[in-house]
Order: C-alpha cells, then sequence, then structure tokens
C-alpha cells in the first residue's frame, strides 16, 4: 500500500486556509485537512524579523499526491514564498492508511 504523507503549510487567516482546504479535499487530493487557527510565527522576510499571526494546515494523503497538494497551495495562496513541507508517516493505523488511499482515489 502506498505511504501516507503530511503537508504542512500555513495560511494568513482561517478563511482562506478553510477555502483551500475544501478545494484541496474536493479535488481528491488529500483526504482530510486539518486547520489549527491562532498560529504566532516569527520568521525572516527580506532582511528583517516579521510576525504574523496565521492558520496552520495539515494536509493528509499519499506520498505520490504530494506534488499535485503543493500546486494547489501554490495557486490559492497570497504568500509569495508559502510554506510546503512534505513530512513523512513513519507509521500509521493500516485501517487509517488505507482510508487515506480510498480517498484520494479518483
Amino acid at each position: 500500500m502506498e505511504r501516507a504523507v503530511l503537508v504542512y503549510t500555513t495560511w494568513p487567516s482561517i478563511v482562506e486556509a478553510e477555502k483551500a482546504g475544501r478545494a484541496i479535499v474536493e479535488a481528491r487530493l488529500a483526504a482530510c485537512v486539518n486547520i489549527l487557527p491562532g498560529a504566532v510565527s516569527h520568521y525572516w522576510w527580506e532582511g528583517k524579523i516579521e510576525r504574523a499571526e496565521e492558520a496552520v494546515m495539515i494536509v493528509k494523503t499519499r506520498a505520490s499526491l504530494a506534488d499535485a497538494v503543493g500546486a494547489a497551495v501554490r495557486k490559492q495562496h497570497v504568500y509569495t514564498t508559502p510554506s510546503i513541507m512534505v513530512l513523512p508517516v513513519e507509521s500509521a493505523d493500516p485501517a487509517y492508511q488505507a482510508w487515506i488511499v480510498q480517498e484520494t482515489t479518483l
């Protein structure tokens, strides 16, 4: 069975994260997205430290769809350089893993 991955990304608002997350799930690029509001980020941007309030999105998908998820995020994102990181899943409950594969099958 194909392995699961998590795609981690952040959004400037929960509204934008929900819109993008729903589109990603509707396109069957992910079985589920979790959106966690209230993140505070400190980061370097254009030579200075910035602070932003963001929403974190964790996309649950299969490894073969990670690039397509990244493309969908870039297409909908307002950031010049959105955070898109693919995290391997070391282990998953077999039934949950099967569900991810089933729900991302067109």
